[in-house]
């Protein structure tokens, strides 16, 4: 293809779409064309990709093509320029030699692209299986477990999600040694299957998917995964190894059931927590007694008490936790009320809704020195 090129297209379009695409680009890297997008104009549109060599994202935009042709051009010079540029319209004009020009306005930039060969080549996803999701759904499967996956690569199958598909529906699973969080959706999808997304990817969906009933498009091959939401398509590679057995992990009884306003939890966590600091690190030390949470902390510059009422069912109970582990449960709940399933103070506290399995999150609890 000709390595020249010459379009006209609106500039709201172009920012927006450069922008979604360059969170695809990779910041550090040894290849210079990935720090690029790559640019190709053809039949009256011009497609756009990022691409890092784990997740690229691609676009199609309508736009006025005087001269065929591709090339690549910084994502984030081209992204800074089009964005403070005066007019409604963008011409992007690059020669043989990939000088390019782009005007708008009485705006004037001359920048020299990189060759279209240079760029890699995304991998092609053309067998596997096609799953429809709403997106509203999708996206609040995503954001209700991205919390909890793993950051450090001591186990990399565990930096991404886990979505299950069975007979019943879909349900999505994350875990980072120290706590899970679980999400299902009754749908019926089709067949059995089992794939690990990057958290990274899920991050960057859910920016692109929006609060509409609109079906997105998952298509899932061997070893990568294309998401078609909205006109743009993102493709990554899947995680292989062996993902912690989950049924295995959630305790199956309790012995104490306490149901408690998820505000009032988080505010007297958080009112608890203001002596803990990344320096000043000591659990909270919450006690689940007859209608009342004694939240309790106390580190080197001091002690902090707080209680709320709730309701409790079975023994007393005091636990450790994380305060920062304990509060993104209860933030990703999305309800005003919890129930927290206990079963000993040192087993997994289990965040559930009111009434059916819809989420489930594990929170380990720390071992409390004695008094």
């Amino acid at each position: 293809m000709n390595e020249s090129m010459n379009i006209l297209c609106d500039k709201a379009l172009l920012v927006q779409a450069v922008s979604n695409v360059s969170r695809a680009v990779s910041g550090k890297t040894t290849l210079p064309a990935l720090e690029g997008i790559l640019m190709v104009a053809k039949g009256g549109q011009v497609q756009l990709t990022g691409y890092d060599l784990e997740l690229g994202i691609s676009t199609h935009l309508e736009a006025q093509v005087l001269e065929e042709g591709e090339i690549v051009l910084s994502a984030k010079l081209l992204l800074d320029m089009i964005r403070r540029m005066p007019g409604d319209q963008v011409a992007i004009e690059s020669d043989a030699k990939l000088l390019t020009q782009l005007k708008s306005g009485v705006t004037e930039y001359t920048i020299l692209g990189m060759p279209a060969t240079d760029y890699p080549e995304l991998p092609s996803v053309t067998e596997g299986s096609a799953i429809q999701l709403p997106q509203t759904t999708l996206k609040s499967m995503i954001d209700q477990t991205l919390f909890a996956v793993a950051t450090t690569d001591s186990k990399p199958v565990h930096t991404g999600s886990m979505f299950d598909v069975d007979e019943e529906g879909i349900t999505l699973v994350s875990v980072d040694g120290y706590r899970l969080a679980l999400r299902r959706e009754k749908v019926k999808i089709g067949q059995p299957m089992k794939f690990i997304v990057p958290g990274k990817t899920l991050s960057e969906v859910s920016k692109l998917l929006g609060d509409e009933d609109t079906p997105t498009e998952l298509f899932i091959s061997r070893k990568h995964i294309v998401f078609n939401i909205n006109g743009y398509s993102v493709i990554s590679r899947l995680l292989e190894g062996e993902f912690l057995d989950y049924h295995a992990a959630i305790p199956q009884n309790s012995t104490t059931t306490v149901k408690i306003s998820t505000r009032s939890f988080m505010d007297s966590i958080e009112r608890t927590s203001l002596l803990i600091s990344d320096r000043l690190k000591s659990p909270l030390r919450v006690k689940f007694t007859q209608d009342l949470i004694k939240v309790s902390c106390s580190t080197a510059i001091g002690k902090a008490y707080d209680e709320i009422p709730c309701s409790i069912d079975g023994g007393e109970v005091e636990m450790g936790f994380n305060n920062k582990y304990i509060l993104d449960a209860l933030k990703a709940s999305g309800c005003d009320e919890v129930k927290l399933e206990i079963s000993g103070p040192l087993s997994p506290m289990k965040v559930v809704p009111p009434e059916g399995d819809q989420f489930l999150f594990l929170v380990l609890p720390v071992r409390l020195k004695a008094e």
